[in-house]
């Protein structure tokens, strides 16, 4: 199963065959949901966490909620699990209204940052400990355990306790312990915040082969973008209660659809300015006295005079030491900062303007032999393409 919109490189056309193995319930017609919430708002007293909010999330999805502390995403997924209610408005499980069904009613688990593994039992015990407590016939338990630890690759740490094994390893626990009971949902809230880069970039992509191999809906709650970017079918992206823009992470990445969610995805740079009509899909942007306009194509042109924002991802800018010849659009600075990180450097470009443009440029070259270093004169550039013209 193909997570978002599977791309070739070559830009070839895929063939049946491949389309057939792009993921993408929401754009067919005849898919029915898991999970509805409609026109849902949740009151806290006089603040308002959530408005009027109208969202579907489809089977075998893993499904992100992304945005910054306080914009609701963490009450969004409460009320999933059942210790919220709506104030106004219905969430439905598989088209039931699940308002009135208790947390332990519900077919949905929920796994905590937290793990909250029992230290006093192994890895088996707490794996087996909802399932003791469930209608399942106790001589189906330890094939059902054993089943769990095969999937998070755990059989070998089985008589360990929490305390023995690893960080990486007891959120695996959490999770078999979360899909020992098949539950139709399964809801992650920041669930590998407590693991360091390394090991969280890894297990990223156990979460994401788990849920594959389940067919269990995810959603995860996270204010990581590169976390959700990497594991979601669909992001949704949150702020102060309303769910500003669902997509595909690529289609969140290249075509936000507003300044907020442009700035909050990525590295981006933002320029104001003013948007004229030049012909077909192409406009001016004036944006600084003395520079050029920047020629940039838009397939809905702004009205003439518009108040709009030009935004362009860094690595969309070149950089070189003179003006290119063949780019539609090309600003001269001073590399006023660099941001080495590893594989790839991001230049801070101070223009005449006194804006700051950032461009990235792999770093194909060892440190000694890189071209552009600090209070350089450069030239930064990019297509008429490379941009997007954002009117909110």
């Amino acid at each position: 199963m193909w997570r978002g919109v599977f791309v070739h490189a070559d830009g070839a056309t895929m063939t049946q065959q491949q389309k057939k193995t792009v993921f993408e319930p929401w754009d067919e017609p005849n898919e029915q949901p898991i999970i509805q919430f409609k026109n849902v708002t949740k009151r806290f007293g006089s603040f308002t966490a959530i408005e009027d909010l109208t969202l579907d999330i489809y089977r075998k999805e893993f499904f992100a909620l992304l945005g910054p502390s306080g914009c609701g995403k963490t009450t969004l997924m409460r009320m999933l699990a059942g210790f919220e209610t709506p104030t106004e408005g219905s969430i439905l499980l598989d088209n039931k209204d699940i308002a009135a069904v208790p947390p332990n009613k519900r077919a949905v688990n929920m796994m905590f940052q937290s793990y909250a593994l029992f230290p006093h039992l192994t890895v088996f015990e707490n794996i087996a400990f909802g399932l003791r407590r469930s209608n399942m016939p106790k001589a189906d338990i330890p094939g059902r355990v054993e089943e769990m630890l095969r999937l998070t690759q755990l059989m070998p740490f089985a008589k360990r306790k929490p305390h023995q094994i690893s960080g990486g390893q007891r959120q695996r626990v959490a999770l078999a312990r979360s899909l020992a009971k098949a539950p139709k949902l399964l809801l992650l809230d920041e669930p590998l915040g407590a693991l360091d880069k390394k090991l969280r970039n890894d297990t990223q992509f156990e979460l994401m082969d788990i849920q594959e191999k389940t067919g269990t809906t995810f959603v995860i709650v996270t204010h990581d973008q590169e976390e959700a970017m990497t594991v979601a079918s669909r992001v949704a992206v949150m702020d102060q209660g309303r769910i500003v823009q669902v997509s595909t992470p690529d289609r969140i990445y290249e075509s936000p659809n507003s300044v907020y969610v442009a700035d909050f995805i990525g590295d981006i740079n933002l320029i104001k300015g003013k948007a004229y009509h030049v012909a077909g899909e192409q406009s001016e942007i004036h944006w600084a006295e003395g520079q050029a306009p920047i020629l940039a194509t838009s397939a809905t042109p702004c009205p003439d005079g518009a108040d709009v924002t030009f935004a362009i991802r860094p690595e969309k800018v070149a950089i070189s030491a003179e003006r290119p010849e063949d780019m539609a659009n090309a600003v001269s600075g001073k590399i006023l900062d660099i941001a080495y990180l590893g594989n790839i450097s991001t230049y801070h470009v101070e223009l005449p303007s006194g804006d700051i443009v950032k461009a990235q440029a792999t770093n194909t070259r060892r440190v000694a032999r890189r071209r552009f270093t600090w209070e350089d004169e450069v030239w930064l550039s990019w297509t008429d393409t490379a941009g997007l013209i954002l009117t909110t």
